[in-house]
């Protein structure tokens, strides 16, 4: 049986990734100038890392899928970032930093990459800041923090609700100086579409080229892909349009593992649906909750009235209010993690506690921080968030209760790495969103910037030396050796074969009947029937998918329906790979909830003796089941326990 090898470091949890620097291979600067490196993606991951290499001296070749970086989804970032700075004096530290978040992963990451992470969280902030990221600040002019859910302490720094907008500037900011000085060479609106592998090691990428067609072969002596999750397999999510997870399959189906594809987060502050000809879903932040109360009426006949439009939030008094977050999570409140806020949200609409015209929605109210601390206080910290709300629900939340509802967010699963953040093949590593890492089976809140910024700024530039030591004497390659050649060929027929099919059905008729059977049988509740059904009709969905759609257009030029079928035919692969792995973790778990695992109170139940593993998946071919490889998540330094919110 294949074992995994995950590259730990030995010694003490915080002595690791010191020990790694102190040991690992370097390149000298005149080597860098003859390495070549690719980084696909542009986000704050992408962006980061492709800045950092250049500034190192590498040549970086940065792929780019919109028209500019500062289009990356990460600028949808809102609530924040954490670190262990402990400015506010609470009790924070690195490790407490650590435990939250490897506890709030439901026990299911690694300790050594967990640890890292919150180790060099604090650099993010100074780079952050030396770059001009305008953090929030205290009167006096300190950096401010507010609180985010699974924390008991205040670490977040935030830029008003734009966090995510303000740092992907300043990665910005650092990847246009090294275009400037021409050690970065940025390819805007360009996909990847494969990736080559010569004698064992990728050596390369095939891209369309989006505005005129061309497919197009680049060599690097190696590849990094920072290209995002998978949430819109479920087509409605929070993620942009172009959020997509084909990169991750392309290289999947060349070898690399997919690990714990079932882990994806469902955040509990989205507006909720509202009809069935909407594109996406809208994020309202998590930093919403550090003021705002979730409740829902504690009478049923009150929530029929709000459902019938007969009450409005404001006729229910205080006292029929059921704040039920603080009253099931004392210690956390309304601050609980993401995937307990969303579990508990569908238990009061499952229960027929739901307050709009659907029953899927749960109040978010701020008159009592406004009644506390003042309306233009609430304004200072969320204006900008309430003005969003505002504009696409015509309801102002100054004055009536936010509704909200959980809606598909971020994927924890991904590539699978090792330490050093290298794929399972050779010379391709995976950062940020698109690898599996840092996680577990529940990202907190305000994590995933942290985890992109701190992979591109101060993990990957060490580890990719380690591999590219041994690279130094391999010559640039021509992309017209035959592995290039087959690579493309494979692309074109591809291609050619989808625009043949001239069927009846549009792309995304059949993606829309994709996220149903995502979200109705492997959504917030899994069970065994429900997983059984869910990958029976992708497979019939996939030969619907194959034989009935219509791309309009030409493939030798501008085709967006093109661009949006590529990615589908690779949802379809991710949402048949998310049921079978989700099927086969007999247990719950963070975003992972498989209904016949749960305590008598309704919460998530570990099976630690049989899933304290990260399960990599190893594509077989196509049509074949792919083969589950494990590796074991041995815990060092940390007890396993129950998460408690509750004291």
């Amino acid at each position: 049986m294949t074992t995994i090898d995950s590259k730990i470091p030995q010694g003490e949890l915080k002595d690791k990734w010191t020990n790694y620097k102190n040991h690992q291979k370097l390149v000298n600067p005149a080597n860098k100038r003859k390495l070549d490196v690719i980084v696909v993606g542009t986000g704050l991951a992408g962006a980061s890392a492709a800045a950092s290499l250049g500034a190192l001296g590498f040549n970086v070749l940065n792929f780019c899928i919109q028209d500019s970086p500062r289009r990356a989804h990460s600028i949808a970032a809102q609530g924040g970032i954490n670190a262990a700075k402990n400015y506010q004096n609470d009790g924070d530290s690195v490790y407490r930093l650590f435990y939250d978040t490897i506890k709030g992963g439901d026990y299911r990451a690694r300790e050594a990459n967990v640890y890292r992470l919150a180790e060099v969280s604090n650099s993010i902030i100074d780079q952050c800041v030396a770059q001009g990221v305008p953090f929030a600040r205290e009167y006096g002019g300190l950096l401010d923090n507010r609180s985010f859910g699974g924390a008991q302490v205040s670490r977040t720094f935030y830029a008003k609700g734009q966090t995510g907008q303000q740092l992907l500037l300043g990665a910005y900011s650092a990847l246009s100086r090294e275009v400037n000085r021409g050690s970065v060479k940025l390819y805007t609106r360009y996909e990847m579409l494969d990736v080559v592998i010569i004698e064992g090691r990728a050596r390369g990428i095939i891209a369309r080229n989006l505005v005129t067609g061309q497919i197009e072969r680049f060599f690097g002596h190696a590849v990094v892909l920072g290209t995002g999750g998978y949430g819109n397999t479920f087509f409605l999510s929070t993620n942009a349009m172009g959020s997509n997870g084909s990169a991750a399959i392309q290289v999947y189906k060349k070898g690399a593992y997919f690990a714990n594809p079932c882990y994806a987060q469902i955040h509990p502050t989205c507006i909720p649906v509202h009809g069935d000809i909407q594109s996406k879903l809208t994020l309202m932040s998590e930093s919403l909750r550090n003021d705002g109360r979730i409740w829902v009426p504690k009478k049923k006949e009150d929530a029929e009235a709000l459902q019938k439009g007969r009450k409005t939030a404001n006729d229910i008094p205080d006292e029929d209010r059921d704040f039920y977050l603080e009253r099931r999570y004392p210690a956390f409140g309304n601050l609980v993690p993401r995937d307990v806020a969303s579990r508990a949200a569908k238990e009061r609409c499952d229960a027929g506690f739901g307050v709009n015209n659907t029953g899927l929605a749960v109040f978010l109210d701020f008159k009592y921080a406004i009644q506390r601390l003042g309306k233009d206080v609430v304004a200072a910290r969320y204006g900008n968030l309430f003005q969003m709300y505002e504009k696409i629900t015509d309801q102002n939340p100054y004055e009536t209760p936010m509704m909200i509802y959980p809606a598909i967010h971020y994927t924890m699963g991904g590539l699978w790495v090792d330490y050093e953040l290298q794929t399972s093949i050779k010379g391709l590593f995976a950062i940020g969103e698109a690898n599996f890492s840092d996680h577990g089976a529940n990202r907190l809140g305000a994590s995933a910037l942290m985890q992109g910024l701190a992979d591109g700024y101060f993990v990957l530039p060490y580890t990719i030396q380690n591999y590219l030591a041994d690279q130094i004497q391999v010559p640039r390659m021509s992309t017209d050796l035959p592995e290039f050649q087959a690579a493309e060929k494979e692309v074109n027929d591809k291609i050619a074969k989808l625009m043949s099919i001239k069927g009846k059905r549009s792309v995304d008729s059949i993606h829309k009947e994709l996220g149903l059977v995502m979200w109705d049988f492997v959504g917030m509740a899994r069970t065994k029937e429900s997983l059984e059904t869910a990958m029976n009709k992708i497979k019939a969905l996939k030969k619907e998918f194959w034989s009935n759609v219509f791309i309009p257009g030409e493939a030798n030029s501008l085709n967006t329906e093109l661009e949006k079928a590529l990615r589908l035919s690779d949802f379809l692969e991710i949402g048949y790979l998310m049921a079978i792995d989700a099927y086969n973790r007999e247990e719950s778990c963070g975003g992972h909830f498989r209904s016949e695992y749960q305590t008598e109170e309704g919460e998530a139940l570990r099976q630690d003796d049989k899933f304290s593993y990260v399960a990599c998946w190893h594509y077989q071919g196509e049509d074949k089941d792919p083969e589950l490889l494990k590796e074991p998540l041995d815990y060092e330094f940390t007890e396993r326990k129950t998460r408690n919110y509750k004291e």
